[in-house]
């Protein structure tokens, strides 16, 4: 796979990774209208909380719905590197929704806990379950692409989506309690939506360091290091490695190596050397290489 074939290929995983997030708007808005119209005929403020974050992930999706699109740009003049960073930095806006839209939903909560209020209907529960097992699904699927492709953007959307599941089942328990306690119970589906809060904010957490991880050129994982140290070792000619370090941009990612050789070897020899390391890492298809620096350095001694 040559530099070329690499960007392709970043470029085709980002559109389809586009593609999944826009099925994901899809289903964010069918959940708004099902749950608001739950949550106002069924008397519970734990689905109408639910609605509005569906509302807000409609916008937050299409933030990273944008930030693909971005990311598949190939490099031009401003950005030599590509455009991958257009990929986390969506992530990290949608963390940042999430933490603003677990303090909305919190602080509306406690209104409703000290406003008294009717009780929920019975069949909100079947409105529940059938959210939760769509999110769930569509989580699985969504993380599953997202470590296929290598996206932190996908994976964010996929801990999202997996957060509104987790909402939607704390507001089925807390609906069932208030059902079952009957009269002084009408609070339950409040305490279990300010309960979710604790949850979104956790996962928001996770979410919003894993994306600032990606931003910050965080360093690879101790085994992807490893095998790329492999895979340039094994090239004819290389005697030793010293430094290797890589950092993520987008979808794929970059490599700067350095690579003993035979201080005896000629500058062009040794550049045919640092060509092959290149090809081989690139060829690998590692977890997306997209682009590889190779430094010569002679054996010492």
């Amino acid at each position: 796979m040559n530099p070329r074939d690499a960007q392709a290929a970043v470029t085709r995983r980002a559109n389809d990774s586009a593609r999944l997030v826009l099925r994901g708007i899809a289903l964010n808005a069918l959940m708004a209208v099902v749950k608001l119209a739950g949550g106002i005929f069924g008397h519970t403020y734990a689905l109408i909380a639910d609605a509005a974050e569906s509302m807000l992930d409609i916008l937050s999706s299409t933030l990273v719905w944008a930030g693909f699109r971005v990311a598949a740009r190939p490099p031009d003049d401003n950005h030599p590197y590509g455009h991958g960073k257009a990929e986390p930095l969506a992530g990290l806006t949608v963390a940042l929704f999430v933490f603003a839209m677990a303090g909305w939903v919190a602080s509306h909560a406690v209104h409703e806990i000290v406003t008294p209020h009717q009780g929920p209907a019975w069949w909100t529960l079947l409105v529940l379950a059938g959210v939760i097992v769509a999110k769930t699904w569509f989580s699985r699927r969504m993380g599953m692409a997202g470590e296929e492709v290598g996206s932190t953007a996908l994976g964010i959307e996929a801990m999202h989506h997996w957060s509104d599941a987790l909402t939607s089942a704390a507001a089925f328990v807390g609906i069932s309690i208030a059902l079952w306690g009957g009269k002084g119970w009408e609070t339950a589906d409040d305490w279990a939506a300010l309960f979710a809060c604790v949850i979104i904010g956790f996962n928001g957490f996770g979410m919003f360091t894993k994306a600032l991880g990606d931003v910050m050129d965080a360093a690879a994982p101790k085994n992807f290091e490893n095998e790329v140290r492999a895979l340039a070792l094994a090239v004819p000619g290389v005697c030793a490695l010293d430094k290797v370090r890589m950092r993520k941009s987008g979808l794929s990612h970059l490599v700067d190596i350095q690579v003993r050789v035979d201080g005896n070897l000629t500058v062009r020899e040794g550049h045919d050397i640092a060509h092959a390391v290149k090809d081989a890492l690139i060829a690998s298809g590692a977890h997306g290489i997209s682009d590889v620096t190779v430094h010569i350095e002679p054996t010492q001694g």
